[in-house]
């Protein structure tokens, strides 16, 4: 067994390693460097902490451990890069729970420590090690401190695990994407939230465990009916949000068990989230607040009719095209994604800069289901990472660009965020590919698109529509490139 000063060391190794992890994933380049970095901060940290003072029943320990780290791998190796954001979102909802089960948990050995305490039993007599060591040397004060803690890590664990779970059900396509609340809307969860207080106010008197298990039910309800009225279009930023949920209740859960290196972690991972919520609703030009207590959508007025048709065009003509031009940008979305058209467009990629053109990519901060979920398919695909642009990078040079390729994206797109001041999404930044002298969208049909926002893009002369899944229509483009 570990020392507490060894314990310690290696609580602050594993600190500095997610430090590490967290700024190198800022970069393509650091990113799988960074994820080492992560990988063997875990390691320490769990072996810091099962090998730590105080910690018993090592066998059952060391079983959960090895049964959770082949689910792990099984799944790892089952889900698909495209379903990396249900994954994501599945894997916030274990962490809420775990945060409900800890402050379930912490009140019931309080309970046993006060009932052995109330019998006259000496600490040395009461067969207590680690956390139950902690709780007995605790004076009134502390206790009420532990107890805030109990009820806000079981408060922001039972929404997070919800909210995470319809998340989940939304991305995967297992729910419905439309903003969807029952009537009474925002009230219900003010109602909600208001008898959370009520209670927790009940359980810092002493009314008992019952109080944090209605809590755990009507907080559960807050996050089921908070995510369940966002519509689809947000999920990149409630992906993000519900991160920093996960990380602050963690974060309340470390100081219950008194586990510095769970405060760090948990204060890392909630301000990350957080920062890209910000981040997120910045591109997106939206209000945080306005994101998670509503749908997509909200506008004043009708929106700008369109005018025109959609000219749709074939393999051979995209060719000629690609063939003659001398820049191109590439703008994916989650069309891409979801055709798995990432090898096709690598391959398409590698063949126009055989030739000596021009070619990079244009990514939105909220293209796809994930915060850099563009980024991951590319980097898998093996995409060089130098001709992979962000907006603000590249916006500037679609006028001098030849040719624009949108496979499977809308929104980001979309010059109604400029022209229509009544459109859901005025105001958003979004890549003007409509500057280009000729766009080619890649799309399965004439239909809106995951928000259900209509793309005057499509209607614009110099586009032409590519219809087809976004990897077939690739793959019969692919040998008409000189």
């Amino acid at each position: 067994m570990f020392s507490l000063g060894l314990t310690s060391a290696a609580y602050i190794a594993a600190s500095v390693l997610f430090i590490l992890a967290l700024g190198g994933l800022s970069n393509q380049e650091s990113a799988k460097r960074a994820v080492w970095y992560g990988i063997v901060g875990m390691f320490i940290a769990m072996v810091a902490t099962i090998f730590g003072p105080g910690v018993g029943n090592l066998f059952l320990l060391l079983v959960a451990v090895a049964g959770g780290g082949v689910a792990g791998v099984y799944v790892a190796q089952r889900v698909q890069m495209t379903e990396m954001p249900q994954l994501v979102a599945a894997l916030h909802s274990f962490v809420g729970l775990a945060a409900v089960f800890i402050g379930l948990n912490a009140d019931v050995m309080l309970s046993t420590v006060n009932e052995l305490k109330m019998a006259g039993t000496a600490m040395k007599d009461a067969d207590l090690t680690g956390f139950g060591e902690k709780l007995w040397k605790k004076d009134a004060v502390e206790i009420a401190i532990l107890k805030v803690e109990v009820f806000l890590g079981i408060f922001i664990g039972a929404i997070t695990f919800t909210g995470s779970v319809v998340a989940f059900g939304k991305l995967a396509g297992k729910i419905d994407g439309k903003p969807t609340q029952l009537p009474g809307g925002h009230m219900l969860n003010a109602v909600a939230l208001a008898a959370c207080i009520i209670l927790g106010f009940m359980y810092f008197s002493g009314a008992g465990v019952w109080t944090m298990i209605l809590v755990t039910v009507i907080s559960g309800f807050i996050g089921w009916h908070l995510i369940m009225g966002i519509g689809g279009a947000d999920m990149p930023v409630v992906v993000s949000m519900l991160n920093s949920y996960s990380g602050w209740a963690a974060a309340a859960i470390g100081f219950t068990l008194g586990n510095d290196l769970l405060i760090v972690t948990g204060a890392l991972v909630g301000s990350s989230g957080a920062i890209l919520s910000y981040i997120m609703c910045k591109a997106m030009n939206r209000k945080f607040v306005a994101v998670i207590l509503g749908g997509f959508g909200g506008t004043g007025g009708p929106a700008l009719e369109v005018s025109g048709e959609m000219i749709a065009i074939e393999a051979e003509g995209v060719a000629a095209s690609l063939n003659d031009a001398d820049s191109i940008i590439i703008v994916p979305g989650y069309g891409m994604a979801v055709a798995q058209a990432q090898q096709s467009v690598s391959e398409l990629v590698r063949k126009l800069r055989a030739q000596g053109k021009t070619v990079r990519f244009g990514i939105h901060p909220v293209a796809g289901r994930l915060p850099g979920h563009m980024n991951v398919l590319l980097a898998e695909a093996k995409v060089p990472y130098d001709i992979v642009l962000e907006m603000d990078e590249i916006n500037d040079d679609f006028p001098q660009t030849d040719v624009a390729i949108i496979i499977g994206s809308n929104d980001i797109v979309n010059p109604a965020a400029q022209d229509d001041p009544n459109s859901p999404i005025a105001g958003m930044p979004v890549l003007e590919v409509w500057k280009s002298k000729q766009v080619f969208v890649s799309k399965r049909g004439q239909g809106t698109g995951y928000s259900g926002i209509e793309n005057p893009l499509f209607f614009k002369e110099n586009t032409r529509m590519f219809y087809g899944d976004a990897k077939a229509s690739l793959d019969k483009l692919l040998p008409l490139i000189d």
